[in-house]
């Protein structure tokens, strides 16, 4: 993106569209002196799923590590929007595992499978409690206090740049403004925030996927055709006006006995937009409390329901994505291409939500199921920056392949990955445009982690 030769201070801290990049020439002119600066081999933007596995492979591989989270715990849609399942982890078609290191890692510390698990009883299993996975997250993060440092409640909002190279992360949180100049930094924000901000290519489709916000009702007695009648309620609150869109609706049993855990909200929108973002919030939370009154007033079993609570951020699905070294392609997922630089293995479907109400579920379009595929190195690796790693959705793909790729356990495993390939930059004092993604691979064999076919 362009950088203008001046910047307002808003525009600095990352309060408004477009904004966030500091020529390293222009600094002593743009920003403040005085802000504190924090040195680190790698810094880790984001503490969602990619996040978490990129902080812990970091520091477990050596490197002076710091994870930058904008919300008070790690976890990302797990706990940041309250989905507990671990989409990604296993093949569908026999519950092969696919994905191991610290995906699986942290789904048996949960208590589900057990460590050295090869196989599950389903594909996408899901943790009891996001509040213990919360905890669970603090307890692996703090074992490695001697080289990961963690700032929660703080906010990735600008870079500096010396030439094609990030020279400082700018972070906001109670101290201020707060310079993190890392040898290596991995882009895990969901929306390639750093990526755009430091100028490299990405891409956004014209139409993105809805953003849904979980929620949780309690009090709920099991009856008779529940969730027909869930469906029945939303078609009347659209009907009269109430509700604009949503899909599903998924109503599930999945905490307590007498609690449903609801996928329905879809909100149209584009979350890498501050006002986009707060719009959707908004009326996510409206739609959630409309489906909560359709079923209190018109379905048998929630006449004593409460509203307990909703996810603290609403889902998102889809926003910015690299355009980076590959650009991994949904053909190339369904036809399973082998890559030497292979650094993980995915296996959800081809899951794209419309933007328009789906009664019953979520999708438009029949599904189309790959085999575990390989994902390359080289769609973690952002062109025009030196020293830059993206994991997460926001990595090199077309917007069909992102619809695979961006779910959890798959995230999880991108993260490692990147992390691996940043610790190998410090250490050879080069850029992870010029690593070998074969040595990565290697890299991640040897910890019991890459992709499938490599697990020893």
């Amino acid at each position: 993106m362009p950088t203008p030769s001046r910047r307002t201070f808003l525009q600095t801290a990352g309060l408004v569209a477009g904004a966030a990049v500091i020529p390293r020439q222009a600094a002593a002119a743009e920003a403040r002196p005085d802000w504190p600066s924090i040195d680190t081999d790698v810094l880790v933007c984001g503490g969602g799923c990619a996040g978490l596995a990129a902080a812990l492979s970091a520091a477990r591989n050596g490197a002076r590590t710091m994870l930058v989270e904008r919300a008070g715990f790690s976890g990302g849609i797990i706990t940041a929007v309250g989905l507990p399942y671990f989409d990604g982890i296993a093949d569908i078609k026999d519950g092969r595992v696919v994905v191991r290191g610290v995906g699986l890692e942290l789904l048996s510390k949960s208590g589900v499978c057990e460590a050295n698990a090869t196989h599950l009883k389903t594909h996408n299993p899901t943790i009891r409690n996001v509040e213990a996975f919360k905890v669970l997250a603090d307890k692996l993060l703090i074992a490695e206090k001697e080289k990961l440092r963690v700032l929660y409640h703080s906010s990735v909002c600008g870079v500096e740049m010396d030439a094609q190279r990030i020279a400082a992360v700018l972070v906001a949180n109670k101290a201020g403004l707060t310079r993190i100049r890392a040898r290596q930094v991995i882009d895990c924000t969901g929306d390639a925030d750093v990526a755009a901000w430091a100028g490299a290519p990405t891409d956004k489709g014209a139409e993105l996927q809805p953003l849904t916000l979980h929620f949780r009702i309690g009090n709920v007695k099991k009856a008779p055709d529940l969730s027909k009648n869930c469906r029945i309620a939303l078609e009347k609150a659209h009907e009269r006006g109430e509700l604009p869109m949503y899909y599903g609706p998924g109503v599930m049993f999945m905490f307590a006995d007498d609690e449903i855990y609801v996928h329905g909200v879809r909100v149209p929108g584009d979350a890498s937009d501050p006002v986009e973002l707060t719009r959707a919030e908004m009326q996510g939370r409206s739609d959630a409390w409309a489906m909560f009154a359709a079923w209190k007033k018109d379905v048998p079993g929630f006449e004593d329901s409460y509203f307990i609570t909703s996810g603290p951020f609403i889902g998102v699905r889809e926003t910015r994505r690299i355009v980076g070294q590959h650009i991994l392609a949904e053909d190339e997922i369904m036809a399973t291409k082998s890559f030497d630089d292979a650094i993980a293995t995915g296996c959800w479907y081809l899951d794209v939500h419309p933007n328009k109400i789906t009664t019953g579920g979520a999708n438009a379009v029949p599904k189309q199921q790959p085999a575990p595929y390989d994902i390359p190195y080289r769609s973690l690796v952002p062109k025009n920056v030196d020293n830059l790693l993206v994991a997460g959705r926001c990595h090199s793909t077309t917007r069909l392949a992102q619809s695979s790729t961006r779910v959890t356990v798959t995230a999880m495993a991108l993260g490692e990955a990147a992390a691996v390939a940043a610790v190998l930059a410090v250490q050879g004092g080069t850029s992870p445009a010029k690593l070998d993604g074969a040595d990565v691979r290697k890299k991640l064999r040897q910890q019991n982690a890459g992709p499938v076919q490599d697990f020893v």
